[in-house]
């Protein structure tokens, strides 16, 4: 098959794949619904930490964990969710809710959408990670 017709269906072809995933809805981020899912999801990525409390965001994309090991977030990350511990992180209020630094190469940044209420209150939890 000559490249001039290979290059365009193969184009073509994943702009129907990325097209037919967004239909069905399968681009969509992921949500938390309760404390048992962001529980679950923390779980995944720490198994040997388990959590205290759990303060879910109001859009459930996000959830504040405690620990007794200390506080730690989950989020959606495209389709999944991811988690972190917070030890020794800056936390820092954005026009949207928070920025995280993170001292961890995997994830150095954490961007969280929050209502202004949480981007308030919520680094009042974090305190013990600064």
């Amino acid at each position: 098959m000559p490249l001039s017709v290979l290059l365009p269906l193969v184009g073509v072809g994943i702009i129907g794949i990325a097209v037919m995933l967004h239909v069905l809805g399968l681009s969509r981020a992921a949500q938390l619904p309760d404390e048992v899912a962001a529980k679950a999801a923390w779980l995944r990525e720490f198994p040997d930490h388990t959590p205290t409390r759990v303060i879910l965001s109001h859009d459930h994309h996000a959830a504040l964990i405690e620990t007794d090991d200390g506080p730690g977030v989950v989020w959606a990350m495209g389709a999944d969710t991811t988690a972190r511990a917070l030890s020794g992180a800056r936390i820092r209020r954005t026009a949207k809710g928070l920025r995280i630094d993170l001292p961890d190469f995997t994830a150095p940044h954490i961007h969280l959408r929050l209502d202004p209420d949480e981007a308030a209150h919520w680094p009042t939890y974090m305190k013990d990670s600064a």
